[in-house]
């Protein structure tokens, strides 16, 4: 073997085992290792807590530019689990989420600023009870690296809070529960 075959077949080794830049990912639902919580005030009294059991999306990160990142998100709104099964069918009903008539919840990024220490605020659209408004997410980066199978994963938290008027939710709640908050921890698999 040449000194030029040897030096090049290391230059290729380096090149990739470098982390690639930007890559797509795909939120890794089927492993549990993702979820989208919620809260509300509860009458005034205290927090209601719940999750969306199911939802998919993607997102495509850059660490180099994280400015290019992107996300979209699904949710399933007869998804919705309070742990009681009598305020769930509520929740799902006319009254509140409409889920019959409105399955789906959908966000997708316009723009991701990044912001010091791993944060970013994630400006885009959420189309929630067939109405269409900006929403922004406060993200933190958690980690990326190789998993034990193989593979290549990244993670983030998110929160925002969403007002229910803006969304046509009847004010049903009274006056302490207005906004609903969002907790997005996002763990993707890379593609």
């Amino acid at each position: 073997m040449s000194l030029r075959s040897l030096g090049l077949g290391l230059a290729a080794a380096a090149v990739l085992a470098l982390p690639a830049s930007a890559a797509d990912y795909v939120i890794d639902t089927k492993g549990a290792h993702a979820s989208v919580n919620w809260r509300i005030k509860h009458l005034g009294f205290s927090w209601l807590q719940g999750r969306f059991n199911t939802f998919s999306g993607t997102f495509t990160f850059d660490d180099k530019n994280p400015a290019a990142s992107k996300v979209a998100v699904d949710i399933d709104m007869a998804s919705l689990d309070s742990n009681h099964a009598e305020r769930d069918k509520h929740l799902r009903s006319p009254d509140f989420l409409d889920a019959a008539k409105f399955p789906k919840a959908t966000f997708v990024s316009k723009s991701v600023t990044p912001k010091e220490g791993g944060k970013a605020t994630i400006a885009g659209e959420l189309t929630w009870r067939g109405v269409t408004k900006p929403v922004v997410i406060e993200a933190e980066t958690i980690g990326g690296g190789t998993d034990p199978w193989g593979g290549y994963r990244q993670g983030f938290s998110g929160t925002t809070k969403l007002a229910l008027a803006d969304f046509g939710v009847p004010d049903k709640l009274g006056p302490a529960a207005r906004e609903v908050e969002l907790v997005l921890n996002i763990e993707g698999v890379r593609q």
